[in-house]
């Protein structure tokens, strides 16, 4: 692949903001951690005075990355987060990720955005089935992967056993940065194979832990007398022997996808997490180009450009108003600047861009290649959008996943049918789920399709919290969605007119969101007759295919 010829660069004062960009999302299986990590990640970077607990009770702080009603009152991120905060020389721009499956579509357009990931394990599960999902779709995206082993506070299995497994389902070469000193009760700090250095810490009468205190070796007698002798033994080995079973930290070999660092910690007693940062932010890559036409757009390039990854209504409920989020690829972000939306040819003045922390926000007037634009307003914009000072740069940067289920949100409130298609088409525009209208449907709004059904719930909590309207759900006999096109178009087909398809009994036609045709099958193993019945169309099972 090579690099867009480009006859101007970014000054040199630009190309350093650019270089101190940190843009990174942080993922994992639901439970593991990753809304606590986030939030001493935060405290570290002096974002935040008071880290707050997912599982927080009534009277406990809530998380700076949850701010939904529904997020506070569960315990859990249903929306992806956008947080900046300066730590030592680096610009962090840190996304925060729903972890529940029901919410991978909104991660998966977040992974987009980024350049790197954090991938939270709990260190008494390993991987689970959501770690796996996101870790290929990083894979997909040549996304470089970190690794932060979580809860050794808790009992955990054994080390050597977990980056086994790490490196047997990952296929990458596992390279501990660190080593823990036991697990639950008799957990006392991590070793740092880099340094030759042990960080050990203690519980005080409060159940706070100290600093951790930094001693010269694992040899050394602090060490010796603050672990169980059989501890000590069995840390000791595995130390000796990581140097045998593990290659040396190689950041070519993480950048290109091939190695992963792997740290030890818990994120809940705040232990491991500053060390894991400090090497992070070394180890990570600065912000990357993205592809336009199959050539890189280099972030140093001087013109302006940018795709929309994410799109927030409501997020402040005391202005109304709509975020649209934007990673900026190239170039430098200036107040009032003027673009060119691709989808549409229109030129936009982007005159109100801010930079969110959860609710709060402060005016934005210069941002950089790696940063994340958040513009508040009512700009007509959508999911995937390149805005661009370039004409000739296009980004095609946003996947469309398959619906796994299916249902109609109905208004249950006649006289608050304005407020339920207003709040209706505010929340497609988001992406929170997709839209199809089937054909020959007296239905006169459209059915929703989504990754999971939890999608849903979310739906009708902010369309009564947002748009104060009243629905119901209502489920289809419809299960499985397949696209198809037709071998040899039909010229004689009228554009409105629906291609011929023989169906079988249980199936239906429709068209989602951008006008495709699509089979709707109430049983997967229909898609085979339909298959057998329709040699003239090919079939998938995806909209990207």
């Amino acid at each position: 692949m090579t690099t867009l010829a480009t006859t101007s660069t970014v000054p040199a004062v630009a190309a350093r903001e650019i270089l101190r960009r940190r843009t990174f999302a942080i993922i994992s299986h639901p439970d593991a951690g990753k809304t606590t990590l986030t939030e001493k990640l935060l405290l570290y970077g002096g974002a935040i005075g008071l880290a707050g607990s997912v599982t927080s009770k009534k009277e406990k702080q809530s998380t700076s990355s949850d701010w939904m009603d529904m997020e506070k009152e569960r315990g859990i991120s249903v929306s992806s987060t956008v947080l900046q905060f300066d730590y030592k020389d680096y610009c962090v721009n840190l996304l925060d990720t729903p972890g529940h499956h029901d919410f991978s579509e909104d991660t998966y357009r977040v992974l987009s955005a980024v350049d790197a990931a954090i991938m939270v394990i709990d260190a008494g599960k390993g991987i689970q089935a959501q770690t796996l999902k996101l870790f290929d779709v990083c894979r997909k995206r040549g996304v470089p992967i970190f690794v932060f082993i979580n809860k050794m506070d808790r009992p955990s299995r054994p080390p050597l056993e977990l980056i086994d497994e790490l490196e047997t389902v990952l296929k990458l070469a596992p390279a501990p940065v660190n080593w823990p000193l036991g697990d639950g009760p008799r957990f006392r700090g991590v070793f740092d194979r880099q340094k030759g250095q042990v960080n050990l810490f203690e519980k005080t009468a409060h159940g706070a832990f100290k600093a951790p205190l930094s001693v010269a070796g694992i040899e050394d007698d602090q060490v010796r007398e603050a672990m169980d002798d059989d501890i000590y033994e069995a840390v000791t080995q595995e130390i000796e022997m990581l140097d045998g079973l593990t290659e040396p930290l190689d950041i070519e070999q993480v950048l290109a996808g091939e190695q992963m660092p792997i740290y030890f910690g818990s994120a809940m007693n705040n232990f491991g997490v500053q060390n894991m940062l400090e090497s992070f932010l070394e180890l990570a890559p600065a912000p990357a180009g993205r592809v336009n036409g199959g050539e890189m757009v280099s972030p140093n390039t001087d013109n302006f450009s940018g795709f929309v990854f994410k799109i927030q209504a409501n997020m402040n409920p005391r202005h109304r108003d709509r975020a649209v989020f934007v990673r900026i690829v190239s170039g430098i972000f200036e107040r009032d600047m003027q673009v060119v939306d691709q989808r549409t040819g229109k030129k936009v003045r982007l005159s109100n861009a801010q930079k969110l922390f959860g609710q709060d926000r402060e005016t934005l007037d210069i941002a950089y290649a790696g940063d994340i634009l958040a513009l508040v307003g009512n700009y007509d914009f959508l999911i995937g959008d390149t805005l661009t000072t370039d004409s000739k740069v296009v980004y095609n940067e946003m996947p469309r996943f398959t619906p796994e289920c299916f249902a109609y949100i109905l208004n249950n409130d006649t006289a608050g049918i304005k407020r339920y298609r207003s709040g209706m088409a505010q929340l497609m525009k988001e992406g929170v789920a997709q839209a199809y209208r089937v054909h020959g449907s007296s239905q006169a709004v459209p059915m929703l399709g989504a990754v999971g059904p939890l999608q849903f719930e979310v739906l009708q909590a902010r369309l009564l919290s947002e748009y104060k309207v009243e629905t119901r759900v209502e489920s289809p006999p419809w299960s499985v969605v397949q696209w198809f096109k037709e071998n040899e178009p039909d010229t004689a087909r009228k554009a409105q007119d629906p291609p011929k398809v023989n169906l079988t009994s249980g199936c239906v036609l429709a068209q989602d969101q951008d006008g495709n045709w699509v089979v709707l099958l109430n049983s997967k193993y229909l898609v085979s007759f339909v298959k057998d019945r329709n040699e003239h169309l090919t079939f998938r099972d995806s909209a990207n295919e």
